[in-house]
């Protein structure tokens, strides 16, 4: 049965709630379409309002075992792979309330649909954050955000997504409700499920709530820019790593044939403007340029930063990248020689991940890339693409003995492949 001709009689939604695909935005179908098989069936979209209405749409999806993709905004729907033909889009969007936020515990509950930037708004006037600088900011979900383990710089002081996930609840591809975690930082009863569905890509279950810890804006923030020759970057990264320094933020960047080691501090004025001091004296030590960026200015320089790599074009190509974190500047030198395309890239310093965009790149200059990266006990792993160019690689490159054991997680969880399928695990 088509899922619009089963949904549309359900009292439990509204008309408003189940549109076609074509009446979607179209950067939403862009996306869509880029990685799925060109050619396939439009699936029709629903909007659940509440995680009841999810749970129900699920169990329909169940019994007439429809192939569903989940999403929030699907400003990420485009990452991974070439997934199997859908009949049916749920969306969380528009399951997206503030549940329960404890300010004296700093902890806060939310259903998954918000936007990262609807959080920000609410919890601005308590003087309290949630630490993700994730891509596309402003449209970005909580769920999404879950689903992709998608952290930026400030990983680096914050951890990742696991680090700052107390607690969520699911909606099972039976359409039963779950939960994992709890709404207290200090939780440890029961299996800890929760950390499987960070970067499962909506392939286990679909997100509805999920409960994360918070801390309080810093008062002040400061980042310095250091800039000169590779080895003496190099060795100033590494003693910074070393160091008692505390910065939210250590990244590398090329930029006009040189590497910049970016060192972010936020907290109170006097400790920002020493740490800052202490990285403008190390600069000197070593012979390299600094600078230092304040107040807007600063905000300024990271938002152009992120603007540099996420910013639309028609032929992008974005790739995960992972490197042992003493090579990445080695990695930033190889990059434009083994691509030998105009790139954007950012590296954190402390756990080697990072980002590479490219506007036009070959599917065997990828591959040339990966190569390079495996051989140094990293990896490469393509997020944005065009259809095409995802169908003449392996998307992943898992070259490790990880692949039959989540394969194996799949199977329990979704056993008739209905959610996500071959988006991520086959």
């Amino acid at each position: 049965m088509h899922p619009v001709t089963a949904i549309a009689p359900n009292s439990l939604l509204e008309p408003s709630q189940l549109l076609p695909f074509e009446q979607l935005e179209p950067s939403l179908q862009q996306r869509f379409q880029q990685a799925w098989q060109p050619g396939s069936p439009l699936p029709s979209v629903v909007y659940p309002k509440t995680q009841e209405q999810l749970s129900e749409v699920m169990k329909l999806a169940k019994a007439n075992q429809w192939q569903v993709l989940p999403w929030g905004a699907g400003s990420k729907i485009h990452w991974g792979g070439i997934g199997k033909p859908v009949d049916l889009i749920i969306s969380t969007q528009r399951i997206n309330q503030v549940i329960e936020h404890a300010a004296g515990d700093l902890t806060i509950t939310v259903e998954a649909g918000i936007t990262l930037a609807q959080v920000k708004e609410f919890l601005a006037p308590h003087n309290q954050f949630l630490a993700f600088d994730p891509a596309y900011p402003n449209q970005a979900t909580i769920g999404g955000i879950i689903a992709t383990a998608d952290t930026g710089s400030w990983r680096h002081r914050y951890g990742g997504v696991r680090d700052r996930l107390i607690g969520l609840s699911f909606i099972r591809s039976d359409g039963e409700i779950a939960k994992a975690g709890g709404r207290v930082v200090k939780n440890v009863a029961g299996y800890d499920l929760m950390k499987l569905f960070i970067g499962s890509y909506g392939s286990l279950g679909i997100l509805s709530q999920a409960t994360f810890r918070l801390y309080p804006i810093p008062k002040h923030s400061a980042t310095v820019v250091l800039s000169g020759n590779p080895e003496a970057i190099a060795q100033a990264t590494q003693t910074l790593l070393n160091s008692s320094l505390t910065p939210t933020a250590l990244d590398l960047r090329p930029q006009n044939d040189q590497i910049l080691l970016i060192a972010r501090f936020q907290s109170i004025s006097l400790s920002v403007q020493e740490q800052a001091k202490r990285v403008f004296d190390l600069s000197q030590a070593l012979g390299l340029s600094a600078q230092i960026y304040e107040q807007q200015e600063e905000s300024q320089l990271w938002a152009t930063w992120q603007h540099q790599i996420w910013e639309t074009h028609p032929q992008k190509v974005i790739c995960k990248l992972g490197i042992r974190p003493t090579e990445v500047v080695n990695l930033l030198l190889k990059i434009e020689q083994l691509a030998q395309v105009q790139s954007q890239c950012v590296l954190h310093a402390r756990t080697g991940l990072g980002i590479l965009r490219c506007n036009q790149i070959r599917s065997t200059q990828l591959l040339e890339l990966r190569s390079y990266l495996t051989s140094h006990g990293g990896f490469l792993s393509v997020l944005e693409a065009s259809s095409s160019l995802k169908q003449s690689l392996d998307v992943w490159g898992c070259t490790g003995n990880a692949l039959k054991i989540m394969q194996n997680i799949k199977h329990q969880f979704d056993p008739d492949n209905l959610l996500s399928g071959d988006r991520f695990i086959r």
